[in-house]
């Protein structure tokens, strides 16, 4: 029997579904009105699904805490660079409500289970905003003081007993990685703290910035001859061997850390660590060649689990992470910026063609395919944000300010300087004059119970 005419329909429908999904979202990358755009659909779509603000807890993803961070970092950016208030208030309301009972990014909520680099990352929100002057909440806490308080909480932290310093991965004993001192907690405070510095020139940041750096650089975690940075050091050897995965938002975290202590203080030697940083950053993310992909180096890969396709949520918004600081980077220090444009532009026009350029405009996560690989999510659109607004970012009439240039986030030093009941549960209380007398008591009390005892029992025996 001759088949029908329309046995063909499904199989045209279905090739004009997956041609308009690989399509991606145009993108011209000379144009400042293309990338907005470009930004507005992948911000849309990061934000199809949040629904925290529906809840009494504004800002807490389901099945995450610190990626909320890195969404409202975002969302920061993109309203400087577009103008568009469309998400301020879920971005300004999220803020505030994680940051706490103490306004410190430590909500008791979280407490129990936060790692040193879940805290740090909504630091690094906060000092952005202060940055790029996002509006202030009259309500709240001061962008610039909700950083400096992520700062004063995190000093304690600091472990000198094990390694000789350092920050441990786990704030708590019980969960497991408490051994590790990784580069990521370590190199975001190290970041903090460097652009506390340019922000408020107060010498104690910079002295922390260096001791950080010094540390890094004495333990695996940094070889400031090959510039490799890795992702973690145990205390169980003594922080002499080395985690060896590479990812992008741990060179991210030191080289815009680096960035800031050279257009702070102008010394020389911060300047070797930017250049240093920067080239093994674009060398070792922009490979070339990558499996057959990327045969010129277009495009930002996170290594280290693209290609195999084991990236989990956090590892989906690394890149992201890197690409917002490098626009940062290239800012603050212009002799950069002609490396690394070009990378950027192109990372932005991978990405646009990652995205599905449908009503949802979901981004993938392989750019190097030059189409929508079919793996998206909202971390996935989070990276695809950074690209066009890190490009929009490098185009800015204005650098990041500071106390000095326009910048009126209100600075607190003491802030988030209260006490935490959970900060001493690891720990022994000292010895007190009245624990002594008490023990003494005790002491006494039972020895007298004792002979007691012994003395019934004697009487017993013999009358």
């Amino acid at each position: 029997m001759k088949p029908s005419s329309l046995t063909w329909l499904p199989t045209l429908w279905l090739a004009l579904w997956w041609s308009h999904l690989s399509a991606g979202i145009e993108l011209e990358i000379q144009s400042d009105e293309s990338l907005k755009k470009a930004a507005s659909s992948a911000a849309w779509s990061m934000m199809s699904t949040y629904s925290a603000n529906e809840t009494d807890n504004p800002g807490k993803l389901e099945g995450t805490w610190w990626e909320a961070a890195g969404m409202f970092l975002h969302l920061i950016q993109y309203y400087h660079v577009t103008g568009d208030e469309t998400y301020n208030k879920d971005t300004t309301e999220g803020m505030q409500q994680q940051s706490g009972e103490d306004q410190d990014y430590r909500p008791k909520s979280e407490l129990a289970w936060l790692g040193n680099d879940d805290q740090m990352f909504w630091g690094v929100a906060a000092i952005t905003a202060a940055e790029l002057k996002y509006p202030e909440d009259p309500k709240g806490a001061s962008w610039l003081s909700l950083a400096q308080a992520v700062f004063n909480t995190q000093k304690p932290a600091w472990d000198p007993a094990a390694c000789g310093g350092g920050l441990r991965w786990q704030m708590h004993s019980v969960k497991p990685g408490y051994d590790l001192k990784n580069s990521i907690s370590n190199g975001g405070l190290f970041q903090i703290a460097a652009r506390l510095a340019r922000y408020t020139s107060d010498k104690e940041y910079v002295e922390w910035a260096d001791k950080i750096w010094d540390w890094s650089v004495s333990v695996p975690l940094i070889n400031d001859k090959t510039w490799y940075v890795a992702d973690s050091t145990s205390t169980k050897d003594g922080c002499k061997s080395a985690g060896r995965e590479q990812w992008t938002y741990t060179y991210g975290t030191y080289l815009i850390g680096s960035a800031y202590m050279y257009n702070h203080t102008e010394d020389e030697k911060w300047l070797k660590r930017v250049n240093g940083l920067l080239d093994a950053t674009l060398e070792q993310f922009w490979p070339q060649k990558y499996f057959g992909y990327n045969t010129k180096g277009e495009t930002l890969i996170e290594v280290g689990c693209e290609k195999p396709g084991n990236c989990d949520n956090n590892m989906k918004t690394y890149k992201g992470l890197l690409g917002s600081w490098l626009a940062f980077v290239a800012r603050v220090v212009p002799t950069t910026r002609d490396r690394i444009t070009p990378k950027l532009e192109g990372a932005a026009r991978a990405a646009a063609k990652s995205c599905t350029g449908s009503k949802h405009d979901e981004c993938g996560m392989r750019w190097y395919e030059d189409k929508y690989d079919g793996n998206g999510g909202m971390e996935q659109d989070m990276s695809a944000l950074s690209m066009f607004t890190a490009n929009l970012i490098l185009r800015m009439d204005d650098d990041p300010v500071t106390s000095k240039t326009g910048g009126d986030s209100k600075s607190n030093k003491n802030a988030g300087m209260v006490h935490h009941d959970d900060d001493d549960k690891d720990k022994l209380k000292p010895i007190t004059a009245g624990d002594k007398a008490g023990a003494a008591i005790l002491t006494f009390v039972m020895c007298g119970g004792s002979l007691a005892l012994a003395g019934w029992v004697f009487w017993g025996e013999f009358f």
